[in-house]
């Protein structure tokens, strides 16, 4: 090679070319980083104090205004929120399932796990009022006449035993859809009131009833219910649908056993 043609066939392209492969890199790894302020670091089964992080590891903790006024930081400093799991581990290798100690539907074990999510209900953009309300508040939503009305109806489960009326429907005005069902259930110590998300319901309108696979019966008087009658929070959606989606696999005990 002749002194002073290393760079003889470095030019503007090839710089920029370069340039690039590194700031690709760099955005590669950045925007992984980001995706650690939330579920990190990692929980190691049975080992509490080891707390992987990977590469690259998590950020430091940034204050996010919120839409609706408040704060929030991520990731926090006291970590996520960790709850009581009941259920033990089938066996102490990594991966092992849980097997329930209690009931798993309530107590969230498994398919029936939910997120913590904030105890506040979600609120729309422009107004900042509940989003997901029962029709007896949004007065101004009508079901298409075309449509079948669901309120009234009985409500079955998946042996097509009654369990309760529907008696409103639960709009999300942001999204102009119906997100659930409200259901009057009666129990031992009198009526109560819970939810069923839309998609995990059938309405059968030659039978005139609502069908339920996910649940019998008696899962009704168990289900989730609202503080707020009229409202529902994030944790509390969370909540029902991770009740009514557990009960595709806990429901009946042949659900949960092995095909072969």
């Amino acid at each position: 090679m002749q002194p002073g043609s290393y760079f003889a066939g470095f030019d503007l392209v090839t710089a920029a070319l370069y340039g690039f492969w590194v700031f690709f890199l760099g955005l590669i790894l950045y925007l992984n980083r980001e995706s650690k302020r939330e579920g990190y670091p990692l929980v190691t089964p049975g080992r509490p104090n080891d707390r992987p992080q990977g590469f690259p590891g998590v950020p430091t903790p940034k204050i996010f205004k919120l839409a609706h006024g408040g704060t929030v930081q991520a990731p926090r400093n006291d970590g996520d929120p960790q709850l009581p799991i009941a259920a033990v581990w089938a066996d102490p290798t990594p991966g092992a399932p849980l097997i329930p100690t209690g009931n798993p539907m309530i107590d969230g074990v498994g398919p029936a796990a939910y997120a913590l999510r904030a105890d506040v209900p979600d609120l729309t953009f422009d107004e900042s009022l509940p989003k997901i309300v029962p029709l007896r508040v949004a007065t101004d939503v009508t079901i298409d006449p075309e449509d079948p009305d669901p309120r009234g109806m009985t409500v079955v489960d998946a042996d097509w035993q009654p369990a309760g009326v529907c008696v409103d429907i639960w709009y999300d005005k942001s999204e102009a859809i119906f997100r659930f069902l409200e259901v009057e259930v009666a129990t031992e110590m009198g009526f109560r009131r819970v939810m069923i998300p839309v998609p995990m319901m059938t309405i059968n309108s030659a039978r005139n009833v609502i069908r339920v696979r996910s649940l019998l019966a008696e899962h009704f008087k168990t289900a989730p219910t609202l503080r707020n009658p009229d409202t529902i929070t994030l944790l509390e959606e969370d909540k029902v649908a991770a009740y009514c989606a557990g009960g595709q696999f806990y429901a009946k005990r042949e659900r949960s056993e092995p095909f072969i």
